[in-house]
């Protein structure tokens, strides 16, 4: 597919954040160095979901997320796996925190600072005491946006989702679940989706182009490489941070 974004627009789709303030800090400044270089009616912030949980600044992510996008950007912001199971465990799923604590969950909590005095323990007293800390700490604002995020979001050609896409689904019968989750079904499929794939959640040395997909989880919280592609019209190139 000779893809193009819509006619006077310029995304910059940001991959998984993960807590990772600093890059996020350093990468929206090669961001706004290069639209100060494009000239575009339109220029589109599209952040891929999972912004907390295993970096150190989680909650500083999520507040630089809320404030208002740099003059001249709009701000779309997608819900990754992590956002889906820290919901679920404030709306009370103590299994979904427990999944979601295997994978650094907690360090989130402790960014908000819930006391953890033991990680080890899951029972659901602990859990459930955790979850009400949890939300008694949580800034309303911080709440609403969490809600706020979206599944997926499409401008022209291409379509972008934290994880992928069911294959075989139209784009608009996509079930929530499998664009903030999905793996091997999507990531091994050849099938044309009806747009190009922009997502994250599958982490990568480098940034995967494929005729159907580009992916672009580059592990930042470890590698301390935060990557954006840059889509314009029908060119495409990267930023990166590191």
């Amino acid at each position: 597919m000779n893809a193009s974004t819509a006619a006077g627009t310029v995304v910059y789709a940001i991959g998984d954040i993960h807590g990772r303030f600093d890059l996020l800090q350093a990468l929206m400044a090669g961001i706004e160095a290069d639209a100060a270089r494009r000239p575009a009616r339109h220029r589109q912030l599209v952040c891929l979901g999972d912004y907390v949980s295993r970096g150190a600044d989680s909650r500083r992510v999520v507040e630089t997320l809320i404030a208002a996008p740099p003059p001249g950007f709009t701000r779309i912001t997608l819900r990754g796996n992590h956002e889906d199971l820290w919901l679920r465990f404030l709306d009370g799923d103590l299994d979904a925190g427990r999944h979601w604590f295997d994978y650094d969950g907690l360090d989130t909590l402790a960014d908000y600072g819930v006391a953890i005095t033991d990680r080890s323990r899951r029972d659901d007293a602990t859990v459930a005491a955790l979850r009400d800390a949890f939300d008694a700490l949580l800034p309303s604002a911080h709440r609403g946006f969490l809600r706020s995020t979206e599944a997926g979001h499409r401008c022209g050609d291409y379509f972008f989702a934290h994880a992928g896409v069911r294959p075989g689904v139209p784009l608009d019968r996509q079930a929530a679940r499998d664009l903030m989750w999905i793996r091997s079904p999507f990531l091994e499929s050849t099938l044309d989706h009806g747009a190009v794939v922009v997502h994250g959640h599958s982490i990568a040395e480098s940034p995967q182009l494929r005729p159907n997909r580009i992916g672009i989880d580059t592990g930042a919280y470890r590698s301390g490489i935060l990557t954006c592609l840059v889509l314009d019209g029908r060119s495409r190139h990267f930023l990166h941070t590191g």
